[in-house]
C-alpha cells in the first residue's frame, strides 16, 4: 500500500506543465530520511530535483538513477471525468487521476523500491539518485537538459537511468523503451512569381516546380533502419500555397516536413541529401532547420539484462524491447549516461479523460524497480 499512498498524495497535486505544485518538497521529505543530498536546479520558472545518495557521504562506484516528471498535462473538460481528476479515486481496481499513469505512480514506486534499496543495503558501494523536472510535458526547455547541462559542467556523469514512462501496451512488464528515434524539422520555401492565372507565360508557379522535388523526397529510402530501429521516416505535415483568390498564381509555397530518423542515419547527412535534391531540381528556396530530438539507443547490456529479468521474475513475462513513439526526456540524458531505458506502467490511459493505473500494478511496478536496481549493485 506504500506505492498507492505516495501516488495519491502525487495526484492530489494539480502540477499542470510547468508548475510542480509542491511535488518535489514531497518527494524531497520521503527522501532526505534516506540519505539522499537534495539539489534544487530550477530555472525559467520550472522546477527541477537532482537528488544523490552516496555511500559514506562521497561519491563512489556507479550511479544508477531513476528519471521522471512531476507535470501532467491539462486535464481537458472538467465535466467529462468520472471522478475529478487532482481527487485520486480507487474504483473498481484502478487508481483514478491526472498523472496516475504517466507518471506519478512511476515516481511513487521508484520512491519505495529506493526505501527498500537502503534499508536492505546500507552499505552498498554504488550511487542512488533521481533527476526530477516539471517541464516534461511542456517545452522542456528549462527542465532536464538543465540538470544534465549542470551535471556535464562539473563533470558528474550517470551509468545506468530507468526513465520511468509509462511504456507497456497491454499489461505491465510487456514493454521497454531502449531508445528513441530523432526528431528533424524543416519548413521550406519554394520561391515563384505572382501573377494572373489566365496569363502563364508570366508567372512561375512554386507548386508546379516543387511537385517533383516533393514526391522524390517521399518515395526516397532514408535508411534500411537496423536491429533496433525501423527505416527512417520522411513526412510532409503542412503545405500552403496562395492568397486565396482562385486566379492567382501564388508567388511562394510553404511546405512543413520532418523525419524520425534512427542511429542509422545522421542530421548531417539527412540534410545535406535535401540540400542536393531540391539543387538538382532547380528550386529556388530558403529552408530553416529544426532539430528537435538526437536519436538515441541502449543496446542488450547490463541494464537491459537486468529489467528484462527483473520483469520475468516479478511478471512473468519477456519484455519486448521497442524504439517506437515520440521523444522523452531521455534524449537529454543519455549525453551523460551510455545505458538508458524507459519502463513503466500501461500507457493506454495516458493524456485522456478518467487517466487510470491498475492498484495491482503499483506494488509489482515497485519490485521490478527494486529487482532492477538490486541486479545493477550486485553486478
Amino acid at each position: 500500500m506504500a506505492v498507492l499512498e505516495k501516488a495519491r498524495a502525487l495526484i492530489a497535486r494539480p502540477s499542470v506543465t510547468p508548475e510542480d505544485a509542491g511535488c518535489l518538497e514531497l518527494i524531497g521529505s520521503w527522501l532526505t530520511p534516506l540519505g539522499f543530498r537534495l539539489e534544487r536546479i530550477d530555472a525559467g520558472g520550472v522546477s527541477n530535483l537532482w537528488a544523490r545518495r552516496d555511500p559514506g557521504g562521497k561519491p563512489a562506484g556507479r550511479v544508477i538513477c531513476f528519471a521522471g516528471h512531476t507535470d501532467v498535462v491539462p486535464t481537458g473538460p472538467l465535466e467529462q471525468w468520472t471522478s475529478p481528476p487532482f481527487e485520486p479515486t480507487v474504483r473498481d481496481g484502478y487508481l483514478y487521476g491526472r498523472g496516475a499513469a504517466d507518471m506519478k505512480s512511476s515516481i511513487a514506486a521508484c520512491v519505495v523500491a529506493m526505501e527498500r534499496l537502503v534499508n536492505r543495503r546500507p552499505a552498498s558501494v554504488d550511487s542512488l539518485a533521481l533527476l526530477l523536472t516539471s517541464d516534461e510535458e511542456g517545452d522542456a526547455v528549462d527542465g532536464t537538459v538543465r540538470v544534465v547541462e549542470a551535471l556535464k559542467a562539473r563533470g558528474e556523469t550517470i551509468d545506468f537511468c530507468i526513465v520511468g514512462e509509462p511504456t507497456c501496451v497491454s499489461r505491465l512488464g510487456d514493454t521497454m523503451k531502449n531508445g528513441r528515434r530523432g526528431s528533424l524539422s524543416a519548413n521550406l520555401s519554394i520561391k515563384g512569381v505572382q501573377g494572373h492565372v489566365a496569363y502563364p507565360h508570366l508567372v512561375k508557379n512554386p507548386v508546379h516546380l516543387a511537385a517533383p522535388a516533393l514526391a522524390e523526397l517521399a518515395a526516397t529510402t532514408w535508411d534500411a533502419g537496423n536491429e533496433y530501429f525501423p527505416p527512417t521516416s520522411f513526412q510532409i505535415s503542412n503545405a500552403h500555397a496562395g492568397t486565396g483568390a482562385g486566379n492567382v498564381v501564388p508567388g511562394t509555397f510553404e511546405i512543413m516536413f520532418n523525419f524520425r530518423f534512427s542511429t542509422a542515419s545522421t542530421v548531417e547527412n539527412l540534410q545535406s541529401r535535401v540540400h542536393a535534391l531540391l539543387d538538382r531540381h532547380g528550386l529556388e528556396y530558403d529552408i530553416r532547420w529544426t532539430l528537435g530530438a538526437k536519436p538515441f539507443l541502449t543496446p542488450r547490456g547490463a541494464l537491459c539484462d537486468a529489467l528484462t529479468a527483473a520483469t520475468a521474475d516479478e511478471a512473468g513475462i519477456a519484455t519486448e524491447l521497442s524504439t517506437t513513439g515520440g521523444t522523452s526526456d531521455g534524449r537529454f540524458i543519455a549525453d551523460i549516461c551510455p545505458q538508458l531505458v524507459e519502463f513503466g506502467p500501461v500507457n493506454a490511459s495516458i493524456h485522456k479523460v478518467d487517466e487510470c493505473i491498475a492498484v495491482a500494478d503499483l506494488a509489482p511496478l515497485a519490485r521490478i524497480y527494486e529487482r532492477t536496481f538490486d541486479r545493477l549493485m550486485s553486478a
